[in-house]
């Protein structure tokens, strides 16, 4: 297989499906990632729980994806996102979050119209987003990778009830950007955290899929 083209879930590229949870995950546990000034980040991983410094009543955005928040924090260079953490919560959380959210955008065909889905948004305690999941280079792939904010109850269940572990995983990044500035592909592409696709029940997913699950 051309590595090149492959993507973590071992498939190439071109055959990954658009819409697809990907996340490194074990039988318990799912594995998102966020970034944030030393305040934050420095406490939370040392005690493996957000500090109070971090605000349960704002919306925070968690990502499966690695290189995904790599190129959200460029690499943990940009202000305010200068540690990286890896944050293990349970399935069981993550799969509630799923189930109580909603999609960011009104999508014709599968919401009723926009006042419905306005109505939706309002309530939902998460919503979910999908972009462009990105390379070693930070440029956009044709498959998608689910951001998930989490507001409200979501918000306090993750700071306080879901989060199993955290780790600061800002060396990782800075050793695989310096790979991939080096042009060493092949040795950055190795330290990648290993992100598999992740079981989502079909009614779960028509809900989070922007046609509708097809």
């Amino acid at each position: 297989m051309n590595h090149q083209t492959a993507g973590l879930s071992g498939l190439p590229h071109s055959q990954e499906p658009e819409f697809r949870v990907r996340a490194r995950h074990t039988a318990s546990t799912v594995t998102v990632y966020q970034a944030y000034r030393p305040e934050i980040g420095l406490p939370a991983a040392r005690d493996g729980r957000f500090p109070t410094e971090w605000k349960r009543d704002r919306m925070t955005w968690v990502k499966p994806s690695f290189l995904w928040m790599m190129y959200r924090c460029g690499w943990g260079t940009k202000e305010g996102q200068e540690y990286v953490l890896a944050v293990e919560i349970t399935r069981e959380g993550f799969e509630w979050a799923l189930r109580h959210s909603c999609l960011s955008s009104y999508e014709h065909g599968l919401h009723a119209d926009r006042a419905t889905w306005k109505r939706q948004l309002q309530r939902a305690p998460a919503r979910v987003q999908w972009d462009p999941e990105r390379d070693l280079h930070l440029q956009p792939l044709a498959h998608r990778s689910l951001q998930l904010g989490l507001a409200g109850e979501a918000a306090r269940l993750y700071a306080d009830e879901w989060i199993v572990s955290v780790a600061d995983v800002t060396p990782l990044a800075r050793t695989i950007h310096a790979h991939v500035r080096d042009g060493e592909l092949d040795i950055a592409r190795q330290l990648l955290p290993r992100e598999r696709p992740y079981p989502v029940s079909d009614e779960v997913m028509t809900h989070l899929h922007p046609r509708g699950g097809a």
